[in-house]
């Protein structure tokens, strides 16, 4: 027990508090900007044209089919540390973000997470149920204006439970930000107590029960939204 105060003494619990601030950083922007690619790519996957839908299907066959710390790495150690992209750092946008440890552990997350969604959401609007096509058509919906009144809004409330497990993913995959350098998340600062103090489980630990926390909070949050949205698809008790 002697061993878990190290954890609680103010340097230390600054450190988990510095980390754990990074750490919801990277899980915030991450989900914004995978949310702010999602529409556009979707509607492009889904598109009949093949044009559209080709490169998309690309994108996220490559993105689900490859590690994300292989992606952290390729961002990072790969595209970031080229000569003629280090050479446009100071220069030319959008390289200058390349130099910033942050944007390179954000932008990786951005894709993995996008690719991931933009897949649910497709596949929960070809899910579609006919019989709400077929209202549409018959109230004289256009093909655009039942995508974004009809369609779009019933496969987003559709894919609530498979995002709210995307996004878990998301939290706990954060932790793979801890290989890039300068970049201090929660699972730095438990490393950081584990060179300082040579404890080899209880920092780690440590970490473990912050993120158990994060992930019931985050989980408690979509069973609510779940109750507020999916309510209708429950069945009816007289």
């Amino acid at each position: 027990m002697d061993k878990f105060a190290i954890i609680f003494e103010p340097q230390n619990l600054h450190l988990y508090w510095v980390g754990l601030i990074s750490t919801l950083e990277l899980l915030a922007v991450s989900l914004v900007a995978g949310g702010l690619l999602t529409l556009p790519l979707t509607l492009m996957r889904v598109s009949r044209s093949k044009w559209l839908s080709y490169p998309v299907w690309l994108f996220t066959y490559v993105v689900r089919g490859t590690p994300l710390l292989i992606q952290v790495y390729f961002i990072y150690y790969g595209i970031a540390q080229l000569e003629w992209v280090q050479s446009l750092w100071d220069t030319t946008w959008p390289f200058t973000w390349f130099k910033d440890p942050f944007f390179c552990a954000v932008f990786a997350f951005t894709l993995n997470t996008c690719a991931y969604t933009v897949e649910m959401l497709a596949g929960a609007i070809r899910e579609t149920p006919a019989g709400e096509i077929e209202a549409a058509q018959a109230a004289g919906f256009g093909k655009w204006n039942m995508m974004f009144r009809l369609v779009l809004p019933s496969a987003l409330r559709r894919t609530l439970p498979g995002y709210s497990n995307e996004v878990v993913m998301m939290l706990h995959a954060t932790s793979l930000a801890s290989v890039v350098p300068a970049l201090y998340d929660l699972t730095n600062a438990a490393y950081a107590i584990y060179k300082t103090y040579y404890l080899a489980f209880q920092p780690f630990i440590a970490v473990a029960v912050v993120y158990f926390c994060l992930t019931f909070t985050l989980v408690y949050g979509f069973r609510l939204l779940e109750r507020r949205f999916l309510a209708y698809l429950k069945p009816r008790t007289h």
